[in-house]
């Protein structure tokens, strides 16, 4: 394998020009640092990672913290977004240090993180509105990126979907059918992307004039099982009509009500309606349901691999402003969503 000092050579420059090319050194011009790259791919050579960070002063780490009440590793979309992101990062030499943090610690923990030097830069994920880690980060002027984003004018670097416009044009949609019971079926309440699809919700059944009864919304944890037991519920009539369409925050919670429909005697895309956000987890396809489900569609590894580009850019000095990026969910259309039931028609309906 080529040396510093070999590739010096090759190059005719000093091994200090050559190191302070690779790392990024602004005093070097770009066109000597284009040189110098292209020949150590070339000629293979890979920078010794303690030289490296002695030079750089970088510890070549990054940081996330998420609460221990929350087992997250055993959440599908956690993990799919934690694949791209590590990946995003191993692919510029970047390890991720992955840390828990007992209830109401959660602040002090990202504290002694800044405070040690131990990381280069943040990720910070699920975030709440007057999220006091982002305050934190953001006045120590500690590099971070944010997966979601607490308002529409933030000053820190972020990747988020656009959660009003996914879910305006789903619940437009059933409108549209004729479905005037909708029920929202959320994530966690204080969480910043769930309040976005609630403000969506809403506002659009409100300017449709379309009554939402307190019970047709619900916050709880994304789960096949927490959806199969809220719309259970809810199709049992015990506290009036039951809804004619679902929308839900996920695929998972999606297959609770289809579970719930079922048991219930009710045929999904003809007797009742469902549309789920889908984060493309690669085991659990939209399109494979029975029938195939209608969808809000934005992969969520696509958020871990963008956030791993945008947290190399954030250490290296970007302006965070410049590292803010909202993307489009697709609505797909399938057989699950349906024109509404006629009132007469169904004895369910009564």
């Amino acid at each position: 394998m080529t040396t510093l000092r070999e590739l010096a050579r090759h190059l005719g420059l000093s091994p200090a020009t050559v190191s302070r090319a690779l790392n990024g050194f602004p005093e070097v011009g770009e066109k000597t640092r284009r040189r110098v790259i292209e020949a150590s791919e070339r000629l293979n050579y890979k920078a010794n990672t303690t030289a490296k960070r002695l030079a750089t002063g970088k510890s070549g780490m990054v940081g996330m913290i998420f609460r221990s009440a929350r087992n997250l590793l055993v959440d599908p979309h956690f993990v799919d977004f934690l694949a791209g992101l590590s990946i995003g990062l191993a692919d510029r030499e970047i390890d991720l240090i992955i840390h828990t943090a007992p209830p109401g610690e959660l602040l002090a923990h990202y504290k002694r993180f800044v405070a040690s030097g131990s990381v280069d830069g943040m990720i910070v994920s699920a975030p709440e509105h007057n999220d006091e880690r982002i305050t934190t980060l953001h006045e120590r002027d500690f590099p971070f990126v944010v997966h979601g984003r607490t308002a529409d004018d933030v000053p820190y670097a972020f990747f988020d979907i656009d959660n009003d416009g996914a879910f305006a044009s789903a619940t437009t949609l059933l409108a549209d059918l004729g479905h005037k019971r909708i029920a929202l079926m959320n994530g966690p309440a204080g969480l910043a992307f769930v309040a976005q699809r609630e403000t969506a919700f809403r506002r659009v059944l409100e300017e449709r004039r379309i009554n939402v009864p307190a019970r047709f919304v619900s916050h709880d944890e994304m789960s096949e099982d927490q959806g199969f037991t809220r719309a259970s519920a809810l199709l049992a009539r015990a506290a009036g009509l039951p809804p004619t369409a679902f929308i839900c925050s996920s695929t998972l919670q999606a297959l609770g009500v289809i579970r719930a429909a079922t048991a219930a005697g009710l045929q999904v895309g003809s007797d009742i309606s469902i549309i789920a956000h889908d984060d493309v987890l690669p085991h659990l396809r939209a399109e494979h349901f029975t029938p195939p489900l209608t969808v809000t569609r934005s992969p969520i590894r696509d958020a871990g691999t963008a956030l791993a580009e945008m947290m190399v850019l954030r250490i290296a000095g970007t302006d965070p402003r410049k590292l803010q990026r909202i993307v489009p969910a697709d609505l797909i259309v399938r057989g699950s969503t349906g024109a509404a039931p006629k009132s007469g028609g169904e004895a369910w309906l009564q």
